[in-house]
């Protein structure tokens, strides 16, 4: 029983039909990081969100990192179904992620459209791997970018729709 904690992870084979398992969990470790980052950067928001418009982005945000959070438990799981490692380390995270940290003293405005920017950078990214995977014959990642793009063009015109006047 000693023996149990010293397994270690390793990458598989997987004969599911899927063509070059490799290239497309490298571009799910990527929707990964962003998302991952995404989370982070809403969680920020959402903690320090501060104004006439507090409830409002408070409680929207709240919905989008939940959803967020377990849609990156779900993208891991789908790269170790592709027989690949998921990262592990914080820093690939953020080095794979084109979201970057807000200014902290932007205002609520600003805060609110970068977070919309970001969400759009990702749905533009899902539609990429949406490509990918039809190319490689991987129905399933193309389902799960589809409805990843859905969230997150969604997520845009949500908060997007915050500072029309």
């Amino acid at each position: 029983m000693a023996d149990a904690l010293n397994v270690v992870p390793t990458e598989n084979f997987v004969s599911t039909g899927v063509r070059e398992t490799s290239v497309l969990a490298e571009a799910l470790s990527n929707v990964l990081a962003e998302t991952y980052r995404l989370v982070f950067k809403t969680h920020a928001l959402h903690w320090n969100v501060e104004g006439p418009l507090f409830y409002s982005v408070h409680k929207l945000t709240e919905e989008q990192y939940g959803d967020m959070f377990a849609a990156a438990d779900e993208l891991a799981e789908r790269i170790r179904a592709l027989g690949h490692l998921a990262p592990s380390q914080l820093q690939d995270v953020i080095d794979a992620s084109r979201v970057v940290d807000s200014d902290a003293n932007y205002d609520a405005a600003s805060l609110v459209a970068d977070l919309a920017n970001d969400h759009e950078k990702l749905a533009h990214r899902l539609h990429a791997l949406i490509e990918l995977a039809g190319r490689h014959n991987d129905p399933v990642t193309e389902d799960m970018a589809t409805a990843r793009s859905a969230f997150h063009e969604q997520a845009t015109w949500m908060l997007r729709s915050l500072s029309k006047t």
